[in-house]
């Protein structure tokens, strides 16, 4: 028979900062077992989203940038933030249309997942896009600089075998992705 686990009771809470790309509070809980933990950390964010996008003859559209908390030039997928009103499609479409003008093709979110359950409270919807095709110029926000790339499956799998893509919310997805289809798809 599985243990019961129980939830936390909160019993204050207070925000640090609440900023537009920060939002922190301290919890004041009660575990289960009585114990207070005067000081429990939750990052809130809104839910973001990150597309699998795949051109017609099958290659990947990625995105090149520079990350500054790892201080390096990464290679991802297409990512962004839910903006409110939207729902999770929406914003998944909309971020891959402005950061790299593609759009178009069958959509379907492959997953969700939560970066990390203990101290952030947001969820990310993975999505598939199969078939998207370059209808417009990039949109990019003042703070992006994002060069689009058009990668084969092999090298896409060859950077995710290697350890080249640290961003474990995009690897996920890719990891999936691989599972269930064949390199020659």
């Amino acid at each position: 028979m599985a243990k019961e686990i129980k939830k936390w009771d909160t019993l204050e809470s207070r925000y640090i900062i609440q900023r537009p790309w920060l939002t922190a509070r301290v919890d004041k809980v009660r575990l289960p077992d009585g114990t207070i933990n005067p000081e429990h950390y939750v990052l809130e964010y809104p839910d973001w989203v990150n597309i699998i996008a795949i051109t017609r003859d099958n290659n990947f559209v990625m995105i090149r940038q520079y990350r500054h908390a790892m201080d390096q030039v990464m290679i991802e997928l297409c990512a962004g933030m839910c903006e409110e009103g939207e729902t999770p499609l929406q914003s998944a479409q909309r971020e891959l249309l402005e950061e790299t003008g593609f759009g178009g093709g069958q959509w379907a979110e492959i997953m969700t997942i939560g970066q990390n359950p203990s101290i952030c409270d947001n969820i990310t919807h993975c999505f598939l896009a199969q078939g998207v095709k370059k209808i417009d110029e990039q949109h990019l926000d003042q703070s992006e600089d994002i060069e689009v790339l058009i990668m084969t499956r092999q090298e896409v799998y060859d950077m995710l075998s290697n350890n080249q893509m640290l961003q474990a919310l995009m690897a996920a997805p890719l990891w999936r992705y691989f599972a269930t289809h064949d390199l020659t798809d």
